[in-house]
């Protein structure tokens, strides 16, 4: 009987694993940035720090975590009005298996309106604009800019705020203000200071994305981790809403119940 062969190496700098004495395939420990997951992580820290502790690849501070925390509650579920949300609950209703249904959440919750993509834009924004409110005034008053190399549409408006709202809703309001107190010198508390500004420069009220994207760098996050995070913080609401239509049945979808009538003469 031949000896089992070893495993090919795994390039990776985020998980290392210990392998069974006699399974090199399964792992008998595994380390996630140098901290071992199963012997010292579960059940002492919160899924959030592990999700900072994944993308940062260290722990996090005590403000960090709290800010994760809460930003993760505000964004958990969006709402059945939520065209991701929405997508899934079609998924959901028509039978999907529920893989499509998150698939399809992620798809339209991608984009570059309130999607993930919007939040990677206004990222990108702070980064060209910082606390210079007349760099800010420059920007805003501008059109968003194509990019010929994207395969993504050009960008309606600027990034970070509600091309469809009339003034600044109170969830966005009190989200901004729990999680600038959470990191009073970081750039949430900036935004919370200057968010009347700012909506002035650009006639539009601030949108949930743009209080997220502050966040994401108050994590510390780039553009391209605080679009990856967004689409993952967003699934729980997409996943429970496609449970409950697949178990309601299409007679009560909230949205378009729909009465086919035959024309005349069809039988």
């Amino acid at each position: 009987m031949s000896e089992p062969r070893a495993p090919e190496a795994i390039h990776t700098a985020i998980w290392a694993e210990e392998a069974m004495p006699d399974s090199p395939l399964v792992a008998r420990a595994a380390w996630c940035h140098g901290y071992d997951v199963f012997g010292g992580l579960v059940g002492r820290i919160r899924w959030s720090d592990m999700v900072f502790l994944l993308f940062r690849g260290e722990a996090p501070s005590p403000e960090q975590s709290d800010l994760l925390e809460a930003l993760a509650v505000a964004l958990a579920n969006a709402g059945p009005r939520d065209p991701a949300v929405h997508a899934a609950m079609s998924g959901g209703v028509g039978g999907s298996p529920s893989a499509s249904c998150l698939m399809a959440a992620l798809a339209v919750g991608a984009g570059a309106s309130s999607g993930a993509r919007e939040v990677m834009l206004a990222q990108q924004a702070w980064a060209k604009c910082g606390r210079d409110l007349d760099a800010w005034r420059a920007l805003l008053a501008t059109t968003p800019p194509a990019d010929a190399s994207s395969a993504w549409p050009s960008p309606s408006h600027p990034a970070g705020f509600d091309p469809h709202g009339g003034r600044t809703c109170l969830p966005v309001q009190q989200t901004l203000a729990v999680l600038a107190s959470i990191q009073p010198e970081g750039w949430l508390a900036w935004l919370a200071t200057h968010r009347t500004v700012l909506e002035a420069a650009v006639q539009l009220p601030l949108s949930l994305t743009g209080v997220a994207a502050a966040a994401y760098l108050d994590l510390g996050l780039t553009p391209e981790q605080g679009e990856m995070l967004h689409l993952l913080l967003r699934l729980p609401g997409a996943a429970v809403h496609a449970l409950e239509q697949r178990a309601r049945g299409y007679k009560t979808f909230p949205f378009g119940n729909i009465t086919v009538e035959p024309e005349e003469g069809v039988a």
